[in-house]
């Protein structure tokens, strides 16, 4: 084989190498948006997040058992009162933090609906905790730096689908702060 020949042949196989990285990097990027992003709801359905792109979300993870879990009547009493504002509370359980939301999606749903009576939305059981086990939804949101501590971690995603605030636990869906930076969200 002449040089010529083995020149083309390594060339074509580092540009095969490099076009096969740049699929592997496309399928694998970030996304752009949390609305685009795919999950399911409590129920087991697909959980479109598209349908919340054009509203500020306040994404909250959840537990049935913890400290915080009396956050549910005031999370339900915000949705309720700025939901015809174009905000919406997304409620995504989880298990992370002291074992505080063992039940099922059917024990969940059950436990907010007599509860706290919650019609806000509720999703699939997910992992917040950075790792292999992290869930899509938490690794999007950790992008922006910070990773809930506790249950009931608060996120403001803007109408485009950006972070623009991260509460932790103890602010309560009643604070200032938090009702300010929804405000904020709503005017840009």
């Amino acid at each position: 084989m002449s040089t010529r020949v083995r020149s083309l042949l390594a060339a074509a196989a580092v540009t095969a190498v490099a076009a096969s990285s740049l699929t592997v990097m496309a399928h694998s990027a970030a996304p752009a948006s949390f609305y685009d992003i795919e999950t399911k709801a409590l129920d087991g359905k697909p959980g479109n997040l598209a349908q919340y792109k054009g509203k500020v979300a306040l994404v909250v993870n959840v537990a049935s058992k913890c400290g915080y879990t009396p956050q549910y009547a005031g999370l339900e009493k915000l949705y309720r009162e700025l939901q015809p504002k174009g905000v919406v509370v997304l409620g995504f359980p989880s298990n992370d933090f002291g074992g505080q939301e063992p039940g099922t999606a059917a024990e969940i749903q059950e436990f907010c609906k007599l509860t706290y009576d919650v019609t806000f939305p509720m999703f699939e059981k997910v992992v917040t905790k950075a790792g292999a086990a992290q869930s899509p939804i938490y690794k999007f949101l950790g992008a922006y730096g910070k990773l809930p501590a506790w249950n009931f971690a608060k996120y403001v995603v803007d109408k485009n689908g950006q972070i623009v605030a991260f509460f932790p636990s103890a602010v309560t869906p009643e604070s200032k702060e938090l009702r300010d930076a929804i405000a904020k969200a709503l005017t840009n």
